[in-house]
């Protein structure tokens, strides 16, 4: 196996990455437009995440089944294109209901291209483990980051009907993509020649990783919800709001950078536990100070819920390390399903309460992952797949 990263294909995998998640970036950065458009309560705006969770996220460990089953590398260039073609038409539908129906189409393109796509970002990453899988979700991060940052100004300038041309980035990456399948296909190991891996499966260790990561996936999707909603309660624009969302996500993306190598040296849980420990309190802050500080606060929150998706995800591969693409999906997608599926909660405490409380239980979720997060294994889990890829 591979010692470090391959550049070429981590690239090509970071770039679908980037395409699925530009995609998922945009809902939010749409949601308050859609949310005058048709006069949505917090809980109707919230239902639109639901539907995108369920059909991104929830549904992942069954294309993760597939993928360790029969392998599918065409979900990555269809994935990305489903992804973008969905949430393009749901900018410009005419009715709520549409909007919803075409938010699942795109989510399902995503759920489609996360298992593969981190399965085959496992071949490329060689012995560099988390930081290998750090490279792939800085595509996810800049991506997420992208979609707000080019939705707003569509809309501004062309209304809803300009959020058609979100699809074209993605449909651009997908044709990539597709032409670079034979390449990405050489670093399938060999069945034949490949010697089995001697790790067991730590089922109790992955059931507390998959609480961990739910309970920060409540803490990210209700930021990604909210924020923007929160600014334009404050009395600022709708495109402050998405401004400030994007630099949350660009912070992420920093966080990313540095969460895989340090992971690679001092350990995974030590990342994750830091990581958990911070986030309540700058959330806190960005609600309770607001200002400069606020937004410095949201930030760093950014950097620690974001950074650390990637050392989760390799966690989880090696807590299941005959299954990584159910791993996978089980990470990406199941356990910040369930996350993403409370936020309706958060959008009804809104609704009764106000946008403030919502926020304050976003702040209070990381702290019972790091409950959670204590009861992992303390010591270094043995690494089969950084000297090996276990193939089912």
């Amino acid at each position: 196996m591979r010692v470090g990263i391959h550049k070429g294909a981590m690239t090509a995998l970071a770039a679908g990455h980037l395409g699925t998640d530009f995609a998922g970036g945009a809902l939010p950065a749409l949601l308050p437009f859609l949310t005058e458009r048709f006069s949505l309560s917090y809980t109707l705006a919230a239902v639109v995440v639901l539907a995108s969770t369920t059909s991104s996220s929830v549904v992942q460990p069954l294309f993760g089944l597939w993928s360790d089953r029969r392998g599918a590398p065409w979900l990555l260039p269809v994935g990305v294109a489903v992804a973008g073609i969905g949430i393009a038409l749901a900018a410009a539908a005419p009715s709520y209901w549409l909007v919803l129906l075409l938010v699942v189409v795109s989510g399902l393109g995503v759920a489609a291209y996360h298992p593969e796509g981190s399965k085959f970002a496992a071949y490329a990453s060689g012995q560099r483990r988390a930081s290998g899988m750090s490279a792939f979700s800085i595509g996810g991060n800049i991506g997420y980051a992208l979609g707000p940052i080019v939705a707003t100004p569509l809309v501004i300038w062309f209304g809803l009907r300009g959020g058609l041309l979100l699809a074209l980035p993605c449909l651009a990456i997908a044709v990539a993509l597709l032409l670079l399948l034979p390449f990405l296909r050489s670093f399938v190991p060999d069945r034949t020649g490949h010697r089995q891996g001697t790790g067991e499966s730590k089922p109790r260790a992955l059931v507390l990783l998959l609480g961990v990561i739910a309970f920060r996936s409540l803490a990210w999707f209700g930021l990604i919800t909210f924020v923007p909603l929160w600014e334009v309660s404050l009395g600022h624009s709708t495109a402050y709001g998405n401004h400030l969302l994007a630099l949350m996500l660009l912070g992420g993306g920093l966080g990313t950078i540095a969460a895989g190598p340090l992971a690679d040296r001092f350990g995974r849980r030590p990342i994750v536990l830091a990581s958990l420990a911070a986030t309540a309190p700058l959330i806190a802050v960005f609600v309770a100070v607001g200002g400069v500080l606020g937004t410095l606060a949201l930030c760093g929150a950014g950097i620690c819920v974001i950074g650390t998706f990637g050392v989760t995800m390799v966690m989880s591969q090696e807590y299941l390390p005959r299954h990584i693409g159910m791993a996978s999906g089980l990470s990406i997608g199941l356990s910040i399903g369930l996350g993403g599926i409370a936020v309706v909660g958060l959008g009804a405490l809104a609704d009764a309460v106000d946008l403030r409380a919502a926020l304050y239980v976003c702040a209070a979720a990381p702290l019972a992952g790091l409950v959670l997060a204590l009861r992992l294994p303390s010591g270094h889990v043995r690494r089969q797949l950084e000297t090996e890829i276990v193939l089912p």
